[in-house]
């Protein structure tokens, strides 16, 4: 993946998901360590308010949907609540108005959670709220496949078509 080619094959993908889960696990252990100095009210709160906001009103909304569309809103939403910005903001904000504290790590382990265990990130307004392949994705993926299997250079893999996962 970079800045011209924004997809993952498996093996990117793969990887990416073992750096979260590295943070995930760092994220873990300092729970561990520092346990008995969490309050695990603040924990639990810092936690769900995650999903409470930005995932379960869409999931909602997405199961409820004839089409199974939802508003803009809903992946702004997710978005927003599940950005490792949003979480150092509040972090930073909380720690700065109450106190820092260990209850804090409740982000970091529910988005690296979400990243490491699940494979969820942000959610473009392209695809569906709930993981499913896109259509253009799985024909962009196919192509890809078969140009990188047939030994071409990068140059000569030219997929007709891969525009239309760039939107």
């Amino acid at each position: 993946m970079d800045a011209k080619n924004r997809f993952e094959t498996k093996a990117t993908f793969a990887l990416s998901r073992l750096e979260w889960l590295g943070f995930l696990t760092v994220s873990l252990v300092l729970v561990f360590q520092h346990h008995a100095e969490i309050r695990w009210g603040v924990f639990v709160l810092l936690f769900v308010v995650i999903d409470v906001i930005g995932y379960i009103p869409g999931a909602i909304a997405f199961r409820r949907s004839p089409d199974r569309r939802v508003p803009r809103g809903y992946y702004v939403a997710y978005n927003v609540m599940h950005s490792l910005v949003t979480a150092g903001v509040l972090a930073g904000a909380w720690a700065l108005f109450v106190r820092p504290e260990w209850a804090l790590l409740a982000l970091p382990v529910h988005l690296m959670g979400d990243r490491a265990l699940f494979g969820n990130s942000l959610k473009p307004f392209g695809v569906a709220f709930e993981p499913e392949t896109d259509p253009a994705f799985r024909v962009f993926e196919q192509r890809y496949h078969s140009v990188a299997d047939s030994g071409e250079s990068a140059a000569a893999r030219t997929v007709e078509g891969t525009d239309a996962v760039r939107a």
